[in-house]
């Protein structure tokens, strides 16, 4: 499946950013996107009976709808309803755009998101995170047929297809690229079939998925980054005693398998620790 893969310096590897947008419901205070939210405890979490949730719904396969109208599903969203059933709470997913999750969360719309939020010490300083429970890299995507960019530093001068507020975009923006603003990665391959854009930025294990899906020949991976980024659950500032239940709740799913189970069946293989990720992507590559 992979066409070509060459290895960019870790510094390439920004932050992804989010914010959030929508009127969700939930016990914090839906003010301004400006403010701060308050803390959220465990304890409130707890006398709640509920975790509220902030998700995309439109990232597959991480979150999203089943055949685009049904069920919410995903692997973040089952790993979300695993940790709930953990602690003893109900969970309830709300839904906004991807360029609004941390948004809303500082606002005090959301307990918690699951929705790959990488962790950066830059976001350290404005949310607290639990531990990582997916590792993975990041891709060039490219025409099958354009052998041009061969490495990191040859988006320069080129056109990608990005959204506005994720990491992907501070990458190709790094290195040069022209960003053509787009709302995922649908219409990213759709702007480079057509050749409107030479290359787009994203997650490994989302083009593995859709490739899986669609089998689509026109693209390929052109580069690889060398660095794994990390995804964990964020929550507001200071809510270290629901962090730390999510963790213990995190630590128990990988212990009984239940992490593993999932990851594999979103994407035949286990990349929930960061050795377990760098061997399945070493077998998948043998395989290609």
């Amino acid at each position: 499946m992979i066409r070509r893969s060459i290895a960019v310096t870790a510094a390439a590897v920004a932050v992804l950013a989010t914010a959030a947008c929508g009127e969700p419901q939930t016990r914090g205070d839906a003010g301004d996107s400006e403010s701060s939210a308050e803390p959220v405890t465990l304890e409130e979490v707890q006398e709640a009976g509920t975790l509220v949730v902030g998700t995309e719904g439109t990232y597959p396969p991480f979150t999203y709808h089943e055949g685009g109208s049904g069920e919410l599903t995903g692997y973040d969203v089952d790993v979300a309803e695993a940790v709930g059933e953990e602690l003893g709470v109900d969970v309830q997913f709300e839904e906004t755009q991807w360029d609004a999750l941390l948004s809303g969360l500082t606002a005090g719309r959301f307990d918690m998101l699951a929705n790959q939020v990488t962790v950066t010490e830059e976001r350290r300083e404005d949310y607290t995170f639990s531990e990582p429970y997916t590792y993975s890299n990041g891709v060039i995507v490219t025409r099958s047929d354009d052998d041009s960019i061969t490495a990191f530093e040859d988006l320069e001068g080129t056109t990608t297809a990005q959204s506005l507020t994720s990491n992907w975009y501070g990458m190709a923006e790094e290195a040069g690229a022209e960003i053509e603003p787009v709302e995922g990665w649908a219409q990213s391959v759709d702007l480079l079939e057509q050749g409107r854009v030479d290359a787009t930025i994203n997650d490994r294990l989302s083009y593995l998925n859709y490739q899986e899906e669609e089998n689509n020949t026109n693209i390929a991976i052109a580069v690889q980054t060398e660095e794994q980024s990390r995804a964990a659950m964020a929550f507001p500032k200071g809510s270290g005693s629901l962090a730390d239940a999510v963790d213990e709740a995190l630590a128990a799913l990988a212990e009984d398998g239940t992490l593993t189970e999932l990851s594999e069946k979103y994407f035949d293989g286990d990349y929930t620790t960061s050795e377990a990720a760098t061997a399945a992507g070493a077998e998948e590559g043998s395989g290609d």
